[in-house]
């Protein structure tokens, strides 16, 4: 099984060696592909083979890429991943519209309670009303109670002053979070056999990750928790290892405590269950 997240942060040369991956820098290591659930590469100047690609997309590893101030970039995806890739995209883009707006504020109600429910374990009074948004949201949320709650929640955590426009080291460690967890849900989406440009709320032209955008929402606060811990003054190296903490995280889903890339797994398969009408489908929503 896999399970190890890789970051590799120096200058080296990536290549693939009788199934492992073999880091060649000062000193040569290697590490069995089998082991390897996320590898990052924070370093642009990392140089990777082909065929160490291709072994890693047949593994289904996860790969992130990052930029030159070591911020996650793009990912690695395939191109189909799974057998019945073209039924499923064809599904896809006949989902119901109704059911579509029904699944979102189920979605949404989710993620305010997650939100509700972390600042009432932080001994935060604004707990209370956002769990009234909960009873209030609508399908599809026509009454945005999501972003209503956004702004008391974030208000709660962060100060009166905080804002999710403003350029400083809560939100680039939220940012950096955020892009970690959106690219376990595009991953899903990809290995189920959907894309991930069509969503269910999230219909933006220029984002190509709209349905992970969707999925993700109710699992934004195990970022959130991570940074109101951190309470950074700045935002580098260190502060984005400790953001790492996220893949080490487990959850109680479906009746057990599942790590949290098996949660996402459990909860996606869940979503796209109930998107295709199965009679007796229901969201498996993880449990904090």
């Amino acid at each position: 099984m896999s399970w190890r997240t890789v970051v590799i942060s120096k200058i080296s040369k990536l290549d693939y060696q009788m199934g492992y991956l073999v880091v060649r820098g000062e000193a040569a290591k290697r590490i069995h592909i089998n082991e390897i659930s996320t590898l990052i590469v924070e370093n642009p100047a990392v140089s990777m083979t082909g065929i160490l690609l291709s072994e890693l997309v047949k593994s289904k590893v996860k790969v992130i890429f990052c930029d030159e101030k070591r911020n996650p970039l793009s990912e690695l995806l395939p191109y189909y991943g799974s057998h019945d890739t073209s039924l499923k995209v064809r599904e896809q883009v006949k989902w119901d519209e109704i059911r579509k707006k029904e699944v979102w504020a189920l979605i949404v109600k989710d993620k305010i309670t997650k939100q509700a429910e972390l600042l009432s374990n932080l001994g935060k009074s604004e707990s209370e009303m956002l769990m009234s948004y909960v009873n209030q949201v609508e399908p599809g949320d026509s009454t945005n109670r999501e972003g209503h709650a956004a702004k008391v929640y974030f208000n709660a955590l962060f100060g009166m002053q905080f804002t999710r426009s403003e350029d400083c080291p809560t939100n680039a460690a939220l940012n950096y979070g955020y892009s970690l967890l959106l690219s376990m849900f595009n991953r899903e989406v990809a290995l189920n056999g959907y894309i991930t440009q069509i969503g269910l709320f999230h219909d933006n032209m220029f984002n190509q990750f709209n349905l992970g955008s969707d999925l993700m929402e109710p699992f934004r606060p195990l970022v959130d928790e991570i940074v109101y811990d951190m309470k950074p003054d700045y935002f580098e190296i260190d502060e984005k290892r400790n953001l790492l903490k996220l893949f080490e995280k487990s959850v109680k889903i479906a009746g057990r405590e599942e790590i949290l890339e098996n949660a996402v797994k459990i909860y996606t398969r869940s979503v796209f269950d109930c998107m295709n009408c199965a009679e007796d489908a229901v969201i498996r929503f993880y449990e904090l």
